[in-house]
């Protein structure tokens, strides 16, 4: 194919034009999405059909479904599990938020080395992470012998095995993925909408609410999302600082798992576990839409 070339001649001081016909190049082919599409099926798409059969006896295929939402301890298993994850998520975006708007707004040239902070956690094994907490929470921790020593206390007491430890060992873990999807936001956010706001006789308060939060919203649903999705699939926490006093769908597979060996009813509850994770990505997918982002 020959290109053919146009040419205005004029002064020395016009420009010269060339027209060339345009071309459509092919950058790649479908070919080269064979490998990640065999990828998701063969440990992705494979192993979660796998799981729905193997939820679904031959004799009765609703059994063990009808177990879990009709059987009264099973079905509080179930609230548990949701609850749990609820609490969760709002306790990480009450602490997260202001650390995320600190690190944007306030770190400064300090902002690398509070990030390095916020993950480093993440590089330690989460069994290590939360037996550091029953070390320090323990009878004989350093807690305990903190409040001895001052006189709030006068003898150690049992702080380990409770609620309220399991929540603290979940918040521990999964607070940095709230900071995170937060901070992403605000590095966005215009700061001269914030100075408008303020111009136009706004208070720190009154912009924060009516331009900072609804430009961070999408932020703050992914980091919901992701903390209760994580928190439905967390079983170590329960297991190692619950003592068995909070008891989710998570902690109830590993059981099915490696006591009873029921794999059909711990399939079944991982199957309603993925629901939920969808419901969830569904509910942000429903809000990015309606915000206008494709």
């Amino acid at each position: 194919m020959t290109q053919q070339l146009t040419f205005t001649v004029g002064t020395p001081e016009q420009d010269v034009s060339v027209e060339r016909p345009s071309k459509s190049f092919r950058i790649s082919s479908g070919m080269w999405t064979l490998p990640a599409l065999i990828f998701l099926l063969t440990f992705f798409v494979f192993p979660l059909f796998a799981n729905v059969v193997r939820s679904l006896p031959a004799d009765d295929p609703l059994q063990h479904y009808r177990t879990l939402f009709l059987d009264p301890y099973y079905l509080n298993v179930v609230w548990q599990t949701v609850k749990v994850s609820a609490i969760t998520t709002v306790a990480c975006l009450i602490l997260g938020y202001p650390v995320a708007y600190f690190m944007v707004r306030f770190a400064g040239r300090w902002n690398p080395l509070f990030v390095f902070l916020l993950i480093a956690p993440l590089l330690t094994s989460i069994i290590m992470r939360t037996f550091g907490w029953t070390v320090l929470f323990s009878r004989k921790g350093l807690v305990n012998t903190v409040l001895v020593d001052i006189g709030l206390i006068s003898k150690p007491v049992n702080m380990v095995n409770t609620e309220i430890m399991v929540y603290v060992g979940l918040i521990h873990v999964l607070a940095p993925f709230m900071v995170l999807s937060i901070t992403s936001v605000l590095q966005g956010v215009n700061r001269s909408l914030e100075e408008s706001a303020q111009i136009l006789g706004a208070s720190k308060l009154r912009m924060f609410l009516t331009v900072t939060l609804p430009l961070s919203l999408d932020g703050i649903a992914t980091g919901c999302i992701l903390v209760f999705v994580l928190t439905n699939g967390s079983f170590l926490t329960m297991l190692l600082l619950g003592g068995g006093k909070v008891t989710t769908l998570s902690l109830l597979i590993f059981q099915q798992f490696t006591l009873t060996q029921n794999v059909g009813f711990a399939a079944a509850m991982g199957n309603v576990l993925l629901l939920f994770a969808l419901i969830g990505l569904a509910i942000q997918l429903r809000f990015l839409r309606r915000k206008g982002v494709k």
